[in-house]
């Protein structure tokens, strides 16, 4: 073959066309080659590093998985329509011979023969559970934001002590809960209910990883623009970071319904629903339906709303502890 040098203009354009000619001909029956492939694949039911016996076999295991994490509830429910006599039954049996709704009958009976009405029981229950969530949510965005996109001397070491801090029981904190109130004045007040459940770490912690996500290239053109801190932390970051906030009022909603203030709280008037349940629960045996119902009862608020926003609960765990 002569060297291109030696070649003229037009017969080296026609050795460069049959060259592309022959690599697209190979590249055209390489595609062909591998479309075939994937539909011999797609007729046999196979797909890459699967079969229908793994998706059997990982369908069963969610139905189970699934099964096993209903069953407490379908238990609750069962046992709040069982008449007492059923509930002590052994062996246990997972229906009702005899449904009743006499056990939410006895609970609001029982709960309105106390020395308060179960009405200002319900609303300390629903003031604490809004204003402990609406508080945590407000300082928890407010703190991510600080803490994922502003630079100051001592963020890693803040950011390490909210991780270490989940590793943490609550209970071990009670002592110096009672110290700090009892020097404030706080006990037996709505403060000592609602000001323990503010600083939550997770909800800190979910919310500064969902932060860490939001691209910096954004927060710096708001900053050109000539928005502060305030109005890119409520304008920009936080419409962005829905799905965490979502996920940390629930978390938070159900952390503040389920909170009885243990030794914080002495007078009846300012007690909540769980307080009351643990009061009932002290009667022995003869309550033991009233228990039962007071249990469903506790359980429908948080459940509804985490059904509500089963998605962003998903989506931020998804993205818990990612980084760039």
């Amino acid at each position: 073959m002569a060297k291109k040098k030696d070649l003229k203009p037009s017969e080296i354009a026609a050795q460069l066309e049959a060259e592309n000619a022959a690599a697209l001909e190979a590249l055209r029956k390489r595609r062909e080659k591998e479309h075939r492939k994937m539909e011999k694949s797609k007729g046999t039911n196979k797909r890459v590093g699967k079969s229908w016996k793994n998706d059997i076999g990982i369908f069963l295991l969610l139905t189970f998985l699934g099964l096993f994490m209903i069953a407490p509830i379908y238990i609750a429910i069962v046992t709040s329509i069982k008449p007492v006599q059923e509930i002590f039954i052994m062996p246990p049996r997972l229906y009702a011979m005899d449904p009743t709704g006499d056990n939410f009958k006895d609970l609001f009976v029982v709960a309105n023969n106390s020395w308060v009405p179960f009405s200002r029981n319900v609303f300390n229950s629903i003031f604490v559970t809004v204003t402990a969530t609406v508080l945590h949510v407000v300082f928890a965005c407010m703190a991510s934001f600080i803490l994922a996109k502003c630079r100051f001397p001592g963020v890693k070491l803040i950011n390490k002590i909210v991780v270490i801090a989940l590793l943490f029981n609550s209970t071990v904190t009670y002592i110096m809960q009672y110290i700090v109130m009892a020097n404030l004045g706080m006990i037996n007040t709505y403060s000592a209910l609602i000001l323990p459940l503010i600083a939550s770490s997770m909800g800190l912690y979910l919310m500064i990883q969902s932060v860490g996500q939001i691209p910096d290239a954004m927060i710096e053109a708001a900053k050109v623009d000539g928005a502060g801190l305030m109005r890119i932390c409520w304008g920009i970051v936080m419409p962005n970071s829905k799905p965490a906030i979502m996920t940390i009022i629930i978390f938070q909603f159900q952390a503040a319904w389920n909170s009885t203030g243990g030794n914080l709280v002495y007078d009846e008037a300012l007690k909540t629903i769980p307080t009351v349940v643990q009061q009932i629960a002290a009667a022995g045996i003869a309550r033991q339906g009233a228990i039962a119902a007071s249990a469903v009862v506790l359980m429908v608020p948080p459940l509804a709303i985490f059904i509500a926003a089963q998605s962003n609960v998903m989506e931020t765990m998804a993205h818990a502890g990612m980084k760039d």
